[in-house]
């Protein structure tokens, strides 16, 4: 190496680039998997940089017994992982963008959405149901979600068909599964599977017209300190034009109608042609009422490094100055909008009783 190249090295480690960078993650097997995968794109981006791993536990990961509806604690897989980032024990933690609530606590924001997996729900069988779809098998048989999204679509329907709540991470899942005799199938997100490489597991993919997805599925969110200006030029680069937009109206869209995992709110979004299309729907909890809509908004997809204004305020808890402010701010108000437009049609009503029935139970 030259005496220049030498230089530029000595110059580079004793950068305060060069501090070792601490990424908090769940302890789950999945969420490590996640987090190895946002690790080494940035590894790829900035080779001089050092990465440390910190896992820990979370409330969602700690309560097992009760369905994640019931707990009524917003942030369950978050909480602890935002109070090591608050206490500068961590400088970045990776999360499924599902689990981030579209109001932040103050001082965080998203900054980061890497680009989504397959979004979609997928239906893994009990080794005698191998070959099955949901709508052929056996009347009663009983299906696993932890989830009142697919409960509420999915029993609307597949009515021959009983719901009953599972809990675990992905692989305590597959485990009941496979031993219990309790359960024909359960449901799971694919692109979990997919990290996990399960890939094989996968007997049903539900598509958008069977079962709308939640809001940020498949997608990887890194959150940071809101005012951590080094962390957030580092890891903004990772931010995913589309998939960025696409969940900017999602969470827009759950933010305006305030819904969370007590109540069954659905999304389903695309991107063709310079339009946004977001379809968003809420459900009854037993799925017998339930009211949808799609609408489309013009949106010019940005080039990754397009400069935006610097003082950007947070949408929906997702700071992105690297991408413009004219399609983030197109994309939030399309989920506006469409949460709109269900109100005005009675959702409310819809969300109220649903909320109420998922307390008293």
């Amino acid at each position: 190496m030259s005496g220049n190249g030498d230089a530029a090295a000595t110059a580079e480690k004793n950068s305060p680039k060069m501090r070792v960078i601490r990424v908090g993650t769940r302890k789950s097997q999945l969420a490590r998997i996640q987090t190895d995968t946002v690790v080494a794109m940035l590894k790829a981006l900035y080779p001089g940089l050092q990465f440390e791993i910190i896992a820990m536990s979370t409330t969602g990961d700690k309560i097992l017994d009760t369905a994640l509806s019931k707990i009524g604690e917003k942030s369950l897989f978050t909480k602890e992982l935002e109070h090591a980032l608050e206490r500068n024990e961590v400088d970045l933690v990776v999360h499924s963008l599902k689990d981030l609530p579209t109001v932040l606590p103050p001082g965080f924001t998203i900054g980061a959405i890497c680009k989504r997996e397959n979004p979609c729900d997928a239906v893994v069988f009990h080794p005698k149901f191998v070959g099955k779809t949901l709508e052929t098998l056996p009347e009663r048989s009983v299906v696993g979600t932890s989830s009142l999204r697919r409960a509420a679509q999915l029993k609307r329907k597949f009515p021959h068909l009983e719901f009953k709540s599972i809990r675990g991470n992905l692989n305590t899942r597959l485990r009941k599964l496979d031993e219990l005799q309790e359960f024909s199938a359960i449901i799971l997100a694919t692109a979990g599977l997919q990290r996990m490489g399960w890939q094989n597991r996968v007997g049903q993919i539900l598509h958008p017209e069977e079962c709308l997805y939640a809001v940020g599925q498949g997608a990887l969110g890194v959150e940071v300190r809101a005012k951590d200006q080094d962390i957030l030029d580092l890891v903004g680069v990772l931010h995913d034009p589309e998939t960025l937009l696409r969940c900017i109206a999602e969470r827009a869209f759950l933010r305006h109608l305030e819904g969370g995992c007590s109540v069954p709110v659905a999304v389903h979004t695309t991107m063709k042609d310079g339009q946004l299309y977001l379809t968003g729907g809420v459900w009854s909890l037993d799925g017998s009422d339930s009211m949808q809509e799609t609408m489309q908004a013009t949106i010019h997809v940005p080039a990754q490094h397009e400069d935006g204004p610097e003082d950007d305020p947070q949408l929906v808890g997702i700071t992105a100055r690297n991408i413009p402010r004219g399609p983030q701010l197109a994309a939030e108000n399309l989920g506006i909008s469409v949460a709109r437009l269900l109100l005005n049609k009675g959702a409310k009503n819809i969300l109220d009783v649903a909320r109420q029935l998922n307390d008293a139970h």
